[in-house]
């Protein structure tokens, strides 16, 4: 399945997992970048489906980011 298609709880899962695999160690520096790497480009996949979240319900709601305190 190509990243496009993961839901966020799909991508989630899967950067929960590599997270853990980097953190367990035991992995040679190769497989430690490459882990880190697809470990950002998940983490960049999660990040792009709450911009979408987000904007689906500012649109919804009629609010927008100027209307948001604390931000």
């Amino acid at each position: 399945m190509s990243d496009e298609r993961l839901s966020y709880e799909e991508a989630r899962a899967e950067l929960v997992a590599t997270v853990e695999r980097l953190e367990a160690g035991g992995a040679t520096l190769e497989e430690s970048l490459k882990l880190w790497e697809r470990g950002e480009a998940l983490a960049d996949l999660c990040q792009s489906h709450l911009e979408g979240a987000r904007e689906r319900l500012q649109a919804r709601t009629g609010s927008g980011e100027d209307d948001e305190a604390g931000d």
